[in-house]
């Protein structure tokens, strides 16, 4: 029978370049697995993070073999981002792509009466065929999820394909006479007349349902379960099915994996359908790491996440950019997410032949690692590809992947999320089954009150598409308050009055098929710099530590959950100053009572889950209590003559005095009138990378955009792999009317005062 061996404990790491060890390295870092070298430089802020070719190393005994010509494998769970495998000296196998599970057959490596040494080398460098090329987020190196050996007898279930689990099972529910069947499929590696495959399907109460046998070399069969348990949101009811691969009166090998039984689908007008049912899908993108730990999770971390985003209400998540460990993958079937899976082809186009084998290679593995999972019914394309401009070699790709994801896996439906500056008109619209925007209206560009016009826009003009919201999103940070929050100025109460805003406009448009708050929690870019927590991209609902949920959690909360909740926000915003403060609690209550004091201060009915209050705070201390539907929260706050300085932070006025500065500078210059384009010298037409090639129009660039974004855009600085291939132009059209009218015109006017050598 197959055994599987973890080997997570005991590894041997040096953060050197150390080459290939002709014996086991004693005088190298004791780590255990899951590891990854960037835990702390990955988010800490210092403007980078190590991006290196290092090694581990293991000594293993071989694996006993009960019988004649058994097998033994080395199973990497995942290995930022690329990987290559030695055992005992000799090369066994090389991978690239930092996300998914790769095997190797190390049988004949293996020595028969002595310790093996295997050793790993992992890279988290640059390559110019494997994707991610760039991205808004760290790209941690390292054995961040574990490693196993898997012994098995000659004749086995495959362990070759593409890291998958030699089964596949496609469950279908029977409309009208309430049963399902499940076409199963195991793939046998040397098999003969002497095999056979026993398949078992068990309900979610354990008892046996179906049965069926096969002859190894043909082991599709489909089988019926009368009286099928759907799985569902609210009701992720699962099944097990195993397949036992027998030899006469001996089993050899077995696998088994949770199945769901399900229906989805959807339309322009209903959004997502489940079992029949209209569901708006509304929830959160996730990335997988921690605060201090980086990606290299505990299979309890990843539990505990999918917990928090169940608390939250919900009932979909977007795993971006890439595949996710099987452990959270588990925890979405069981506690019923609709999945959205996607591959890391990412922000940055490559047209290198090999990188686009690189995606092929990832959605291969990406599929046939997961086929088996309830939970996912989406597998995502791309992400934000167009930052750097379309051509027909990149729709061609699109489709060839579109292509591949519908022959693998003809059940699912596939999707892609959009960069905002995507035409509403654009050949990428029709490649998809369903298609996600990613906008920032009201923090990167434009009003938060541009969203619902620009979504109802693009629905009347498309009514054959089926369109959701893949991203959007503002940063938080808890410790920035203000009375009179606005767009770029980071406080906490901009970001939930902007969440507020989007809640409602979601809520309102069922239609859409699925909305995808950026992000669940903070999360590691090191390249970032901004609202006075560097080297994180601050936009989630919780911190990168899992201790705090912002208010912006709690205005989702009160919109998706049922059980009577209320939350008084602004607690944190806790000295205030004035003579009154505005007191905003959520709820999913009709109705809130405020109390100061212990003296009532009135009752209003929750407009759109919120009750606003105009509030006289005594001076010092003042106690609140809200209560709504039996549920009761309170808070302290203090009336304070001047608040904290640490509450405003001294670049959002410095950002404001600077636009202000920018167009003084400009003088009497006539910014209605047509910009012109003269040849031979810089334009807003010109992509930042030709732009940077002067240090005069890179100097005049650089200022704009850090006005626009707050963004530094410099060779080697922040994301500049992500910008270097957008324009001025570009950027600002994206940015809308957060910018001042005649900016563009203002920084075009000042280009084409620098020649081009």
């Amino acid at each position: 029978m197959r055994n599987v061996i973890n080997l997570n404990k005991g590894w041997k790491f040096i953060q050197q370049d150390a080459g290939l060890p002709a014996a086991y390295p004693t005088d190298w870092q004791d780590v255990d697995l899951p590891h990854t070298w960037n835990a702390v430089d990955g988010h800490d802020g210092n403007g980078g993070y190590d991006r290196g070719s290092y090694w581990y190393a293991k000594s293993f005994p071989t694996p006993k073999q009960p019988l004649a010509g058994g097998r033994v494998y080395v199973e990497i769970m995942a290995a930022g981002q690329q990987a290559t495998v030695y055992v005992n000296g000799e090369k066994v196998t090389y991978h690239e792509g930092g996300y998914s599970i790769f095997r190797a057959d190390i049988t004949d490596l293996c020595k028969d009466s002595e310790d093996n040494l295997l050793v790993v080398n992992c890279s988290n460098e640059y390559k110019d065929s494997v994707y991610p090329q760039s991205a808004d987020f760290t790209f941690y190196g390292g054995l961040y999820r574990g490693v196993n050996l898997i012994s098995v007898p000659n004749t086995h279930f495959d362990l070759d394909y593409y890291g998958g689990p030699g089964l596949t099972v496609t469950p279908k529910p029977c409309e009208k006479c309430g049963g399902a069947t499940f076409a199963l499929e195991t793939y046998v590696t040397n098999p003969d007349e002497n095999f056979t495959v026993l398949y078992s399907i068990k309900d979610p109460d354990g008892k046996e349902v179906a049965y069926a046998c096969r002859p190894s070399d043909s082991t599709a069969v489909t089988l019926y379960v009368p009286d099928a348990k759907l799985w569902d949101i609210d009701s992720p009811n699962l099944y097990t099915v195993t397949a036992l691969l027998q030899r006469r009166n001996e089993a050899y090998d077995e696998v088994s994996c949770k199945a769901g039984v399900r229906s989805f689908s959807v339309t322009p007008d209903d959004g997502f359908i489940i079992n029949g049912v209209q569901t708006p899908l509304r929830g959160v993108s996730r990335h997988q790491d921690r605060l201090y730990k980086g990606n290299a999770l505990t299979k309890e971390e990843h539990y505990e996440d999918a917990k928090i985003i169940k608390e939250l209400g919900a009932n979909t998540i977007r795993l971006a950019h890439y595949e996710h460990s099987q452990d959270f993958y588990d925890a979405c079937d069981e506690l019923g997410f609709i999945i959205w899976a996607e591959i890391p082809f990412i922000s940055v186009f490559n047209k290198d032949p090999a990188a686009h084998q690189n995606c092929i290679s990832q959605m291969k593995e990406l599929i046939a690692q997961n086929y088996n999972h309830p939970s996912i019914c989406f597998w995502g394309i791309s992400n934000e590809i167009l930052i750097g401009g379309i051509s027909q070699q990149l729709v061609d790709n699109h489709v060839e992947l579109n292509k591949l994801a519908k022959e693998m896996d003809p059940t699912r439906l596939t999707t892609i999320a959009h960069v905002s500056m995507t035409p509403v008109e654009s050949p990428m619209h029709h490649i998809t089954d369903t298609i996600s925007y990613n906008h920032y209206f009201g923090w990167y560009g434009g009003k938060m009150e541009d969203n619902g016009p620009w979504l109802d826009d693009f629905h009347a003009k498309h009514p054959d598409l089926c369109l959701g919201m893949s991203e959007y999103g503002c940063e938080g940070v808890i410790t920035n308050h203000g009375p009179e929050p606005a767009c770029k100025d980071y406080s906490e109460e901009y970001q939930a009055m902007y969440h507020e805003h989007l809640a409602k406009v979601f809520d309102e448009r069922p239609w859409m098929w699925s909305t995808h708050v950026w992000n669940m929690f903070d999360f590691g870019c090191a390249a970032r710099n901004e609202g006075g927590v560097a080297g994180r991209n601050n936009k989630g609902l919780v911190t990168m530590d899992r201790k705090t949920k912002k208010d912006s959690y709690y205005i989702y909360q009160a919109y998706w959950t049922k059980a009577p909740m209320v939350h008084i926000a602004g607690k944190r915003y806790a000295q205030r100053a004035g003579e009154t403060t505005l007191v905003k609690v959520y709820t999913n209550q009709p109705s809130v009572s405020l109390y100061l004091n212990g003296e009532l201060v009135e009752g209003k009915a929750a407009v759109d889950h919120i009750a606003a209050f105009t509030v006289a705070l005594a001076d010092g201390f003042n106690i609140l209590v809200a209560e709504a539907g039996g549920v009761k929260d309170s808070t302290t706050l203090e009336k304070v003559e001047t608040e904290p300085a640490i509450y405003t932070l001294p670049e959002v006025n410095e950002r404001r005095e600077g636009v202000a500065n920018w167009f003084s500078a400009v003088g009497d210059m006539d910014l209605s009138a047509p910009m012109e384009f003269p040849e031979g010298y810089y334009s807003v037409k010109d992509t930042f990378e030709e732009i940077a090639k002067s240090e005069e129009a890179l100097a005049v660039a650089r200022k704009a955009v850090k006005l626009a974004s707050n963004f530094d855009v410099a060779p080697g600085v922040g994301m500049w792999d992500m910008m270097k291939a957008m324009s001025p132009e570009s950027m600002v059209q994206m940015a809308g009317s957060m910018m001042p009218d005649g900016f563009l015109e203002s920084l075009n006017a000042k280009l084409i005062k620098v020649k081009k050598a």
